[in-house]
């Protein structure tokens, strides 16, 4: 088990230690809106005030990164390295591994378990695993390159490896092994009558999968029967790739909205797209999840099209026009949700926090991540 209290301190003068009192900032931002697990909230009781402002001045794409922009270009390195983290472990077992994405050597049978979304899985989970990777990277080295500092979390890997044959025996950022995965995406992008920006709330397309902590690889040998469980597990997985995605399919827009100079904005504007590119692959590739009970703990995944409502339907995956800024305006197709008045960065780490993707992290780490959200949600365009 993980020793916590081990955990080496958070170098100052990479990752110093700080986090914002709880008064609220750009709208509704608090503390205590994000910290939302037992471990985080014992950290950031002990946390003091942000020595200085954040604050955002135009550059043009020239010279060193405001603070600002510096900020949310740091939140969004760490997003990406810690996507990288999980995608890596999802090719070891069911991807391919090659010299763009080496390690592992693949299991057989989740595999084939996977294929029964879709038979181009593997190559669909290399290629996202490879965009993230690259996300990560090149988010480092712009950093640098504008004189800003890159996010390095690897003291922070220490989150164990699935024990089935095919995955790397090495420590992890994230936990795929007792997901707690909100599915209600599902129906927020087929609503045409709600937006979560205007105060709509959405059913879950998998209601089972918010209510156990579930693995979406297998975690030994043993997961790989009876053929109804493994299934599970590869049908948990192609539901917790599209929550994983249209969560950077929110944030990049979310952010872009704050950044002040033109080419960090090029930057977010351009990564963005392909986050909403993944999403629509998964969005596609889950609704060929088949309707089944996993015979070990119960989970059921529904057979969707039998609802008989439009917003359950599985061919259905191209957002549904919905209202948008305000009611009077008509309809539109539109990436939801994308509001910058509540806490666009605090809210996308939370949501990680929440579906049990930390699970087993040290304090420092959730310390981390908080400092990270709230410093990039001090960020605001000069006006």
């Amino acid at each position: 088990m993980h020793d916590s209290s081990k955990e080496p301190a958070i170098a100052a003068d990479n990752l110093a230690a700080a986090a914002p009192p709880d008064t609220k900032r750009n709208g509704g931002v608090s503390r205590k809106a994000f910290l939302a697990t037992g471990v985080a909230a014992t950290v950031g009781a002990g946390l003091g005030p942000l020595g200085t402002s954040v604050k955002a001045f135009a550059d043009n794409g020239h010279g060193r990164l405001n603070d600002g922009d510096e900020a949310i270009l740091r939140l969004l390195a760490a997003a990406e390295l810690l996507e990288a983290d999980l995608w890596q472990q999802y090719n070891e077992l069911g991807g391919i591994q090659d010299k763009e994405e080496p390690g592992g050597s693949g299991s057989k049978t989740y595999v084939e378990a996977l294929q029964v979304l879709d038979e181009d899985m593997p190559q669909y989970i290399h290629d996202n695993t490879d965009d993230e990777v690259s996300h990560a990277a090149f988010l480092n080295a712009y950093l640098e390159s504008r004189g800003g500092r890159p996010v390095n979390l690897d003291k922070f890997r220490n989150l164990p490896s699935s024990k089935a044959p095919g995955a790397q025996q090495i420590g992890r950022l994230t936990n795929l092994m007792e997901l707690t995965t909100d599915t209600s995406w599902w129906t927020r992008y087929r609503s045409s009558t709600a937006n979560p920006d205007l105060g709509g709330t959405f059913a879950p397309a998998v209601p089972g999968l918010l209510k156990g902590k579930f693995t979406a690889i297998p975690r030994n040998e043993a997961d790989e029967e009876p053929g109804n469980h493994l299934q599970a597990i590869a049908n948990t997985a192609g539901f917790h790739f599209c929550t994983i995605e249209q969560g950077g399919t929110t944030l990049y827009p979310g952010l872009a909205q704050r950044v002040s100079d033109p080419e960090v904005l090029r930057v977010l504007l351009s990564i963005g797209p392909t986050e909403a590119m993944h999403f629509q692959t998964w969005h596609d590739k889950a609704g060929n999840a088949p309707a089944l009970t996993d015979p070990t703990n119960g989970l059921e995944f529904p057979d969707l099209n039998e609802t008989g409502s439009e917003e359950f339907k599985t061919n259905l995956i191209m957002p549904e026009p919905t209202i948008f800024l305000k009611k009077t305006l008509p309809a539109v197709s539109i990436v939801r949700p994308t509001n910058t008045v509540g806490a666009a960065a605090v809210d996308f780490v939370e949501f990680f926090v929440k579906e049990g993707l930390f699970r087993g992290q040290s304090p420092q780490f959730f310390a981390t991540l908080n400092r990270l959200a709230t410093e990039a949600e001090e960020a605001s365009r000069r006006p």
